[in-house]
């Protein structure tokens, strides 16, 4: 078995950007799958979620159903409570010997705040995305010199934009699948 990729997130919702990028870090880095998981609570988003666990999951399984190297996890949503990378980690690791973890430049930045960061590096290779145009100056500590860096697409798409438009009654075309913007819509979200 090859090395999976995992992709974490509040994933609300799901969006194109989230797509893109995915694709190419498993051309680049040549992974087997993808695993999408969504967190129940993300300890460095604890201000909130807009929508249930359930909605992010569903809409998940629907962006990615057609794509056989993209797959999903519902583990840290029926866990319930904040959402530990390290906790998540140890119990993918049961399953699969070779985990590349994939944050953005953002996270990296804060990593040593992670619970058990150190653990996280021994579970899992860490993968950096680079998506900004002008790269970030960020301190070089352990976690920098653990982790590989990638150039992956820079898709300007947030999560908080896409909500912010379904409030608006503003299109949101060519952000996110079809088949989200129909969910989006058929459960009335982010109103």
């Amino acid at each position: 078995m090859k090395r999976v990729g995992i992709l974490g997130g509040t994933f609300d919702p799901i969006h194109h950007g989230h797509l893109i990028t995915a694709q190419a870090l498993m051309e680049i880095r040549n992974l087997e799958k993808i695993i999408f998981i969504p967190c129940y609570i993300s300890p460095h988003k604890t201000d909130g979620i807009n929508s249930s666990g359930q909605d992010r999951l569903n809409m998940l399984k629907l962006a990615i159903k057609d794509v056989p190297y993209f797959t999903f996890s519902p583990l840290e949503i029926e866990r319930g409570g904040i959402s530990y990378t390290v906790d998540t980690l140890r119990e993918l690791k049961n399953v699969y010997p070779e985990i590349e973890l994939i944050i953005g430049m953002d996270n990296l930045e804060k990593f040593y705040t992670w619970k058990e960061p150190d653990e996280v590096i021994r579970l899992a290779q860490l993968v950096v995305m680079q998506r900004q145009a002008k790269p970030r100056e960020i301190p070089i500590d352990r976690f920098y010199e653990a982790a590989e860096f990638i150039r992956t697409p820079f898709i300007e798409i947030k999560a908080t934009t896409i909500r912010q438009r379904v409030r608006q009654n503003l299109p949101i075309d060519f952000l996110v699948p079809k088949e989200i913007k129909e969910y989006i819509f058929r459960y009335n979200l982010y109103k």
